[in-house]
């Protein structure tokens, strides 16, 4: 995945003529889109493979499983031409490494703890562990959130330079896009502030500027 804007796409669009029309009008201000299951149920899985000629794609869909379930939906996925997948870690290391074994050559990237005010409650708690055990299976980066900067910048100190860190919940969810890069994050994850916007290329580019000025 590339790292020049730094900047992804959180298409929660349902429309798939609207989401594919964002994604063409923003495509050269983002880095990647990032679909999850509202998109899917509404477009069916094709919709990966449309976006992924366009942009690459990574998959949120938090899998969650015992490891041979696992296994089955990471490489459907990738088979459809997703970039990468978005996992949960709580399920432990045996799924994890599933996730990543069937990934390939494709990015594996593991929730620290969730971004929405609920994330406090048990994902936070478990957060360097699950750091920890994402660095040791082989994942690509980690899922922390901007709306808690200090979060991010304690996680980016455990594992130092050593993965990426995408960090969701700038926008709507009231996080900054500068203060989740310097907490330590690759990339910011935005959504609903650039697909819902009137004009989304505008608030992609806005945001983007935001980022290089740093």
């Amino acid at each position: 995945m590339r790292c020049e804007t730094r900047l992804v796409l959180a298409l929660d669009e349902t429309s798939p003529h609207r989401a594919l029309d964002v994604v063409s009008e923003v495509c050269g201000h983002v880095d990647a889109v990032k679909v999850n299951w509202p998109l899917i149920l509404s477009a069916g899985p094709e919709i990966i493979t449309r976006l992924s000629v366009m942009s690459d794609v990574i998959c949120d869909f938090k899998i969650a499983d015992i490891p041979n379930t696992d296994r089955l939906i990471v490489e459907r996925t990738i088979e459809l031409g997703a970039s990468a997948v978005i996992v949960h870690g709580f399920t432990g290391e045996d799924s994890l490494s599933a996730c990543v074994e069937a990934a390939k050559d494709a990015e594996v990237y593991v929730v620290t703890e969730m971004s929405h005010p609920g994330g406090e409650m048990f994902t936070s708690q478990h957060a360097e562990e699950i750091a920890d055990m994402a660095l040791r299976c082989g994942a690509h980066g980690l899922i922390a959130p901007a709306t808690r900067p200090e979060r991010l910048s304690q996680i980016r100190s455990r594992i130092g330079g050593s993965m990426k860190i995408l960090s969701p919940g700038v926008g709507a969810q009231g996080g900054s896009a500068s203060d989740a890069i310097r907490a330590g994050a690759d990339y910011v994850i935005v959504g609903r502030s650039i697909y819902q916007a009137d004009k989304p290329s505008d608030v992609a580019e806005s945001i983007k500027e935001e980022i290089a000025a740093l």
